[in-house]
């Protein structure tokens, strides 16, 4: 198992994100059983969840004549515009039911600031507002992040990127990810890790012994 200074961080699994959801990541539900292995590895678990309000900024129904998946300029830069989806309190909001991690210590909700868009689990879209997300797991003694879950080139990306810039060692964990792969988007997000210096892996090489 691994070591109190190592800590996994899985991003998102909830239903929207789910084939058949309202912001669909093909073959997302594939990610889940091989996360719920995964947790069994690590004594520390965090997790995050997408938790807007339903007039969020992000979403393209709240915008006159935009469409889902266009990108337009808000105050803090350029923000594609999403369908509706991980609207507080609903069942798209939900982590998946198969998603077992009893010992999770801590979930993040990111995207409640209805005027700006959360894709990393360490700072928020206008990149000033920080989750609380670094303090914690600097508190702690975390030295190391594990990322993993939905989707790779957005929400995990985002997280990796802002956990090398809080410090951390970051690894992302290549199979128990999925990702939306917009216009090049998770070439792109692969390039930035890389240059940022995080590392990338497979599931098999936590489980070897």
């Amino acid at each position: 198992m691994k070591g109190a200074d190592e800590v996994l961080l899985a991003v998102d699994v909830q239903y929207d994100f789910m084939p058949g959801g309202a912001l669909a990541v093909a073959r997302g539900d594939e990610i889940v059983p091989v996360v719920n292995r995964l947790t069994h590895e690590f004594s520390h678990v965090v997790l995050t969840q997408d938790w807007h309000p339903r007039g969020h900024v992000s979403f393209a129904a709240n915008h006159a004549e935009r469409a889902p998946f266009e990108t337009m300029m808000l105050p803090y830069g350029e923000q594609v515009l999403w369908p509706v989806h991980c609207v507080q309190d609903t069942e798209g909001a939900l982590l998946h039911r198969d998603l077992h991690v009893p010992h999770a210590r801590l979930v993040i909700r990111k995207g409640h600031h209805a005027d700006v868009d959360s894709y990393s689990a360490f700072v928020e879209a206008d990149r000033t507002t920080p989750t609380g997300l670094t303090g914690y797991l600097r508190d702690v003694g975390v030295k190391r992040v594990y990322l993993c879950g939905l989707a790779t080139d957005y929400c995990v990306a985002w997280s990796a990127l802002d956990a090398r810039r809080a410090g951390f060692d970051v690894t992302v964990i290549e199979d128990a990810c999925r990702a939306i792969d917009l216009n090049g988007s998770l070439v792109k997000a692969w390039e930035d890790m890389t240059a940022a210096g995080v590392e990338r892996i497979e599931s098999s090489a936590l489980f070897a012994r």
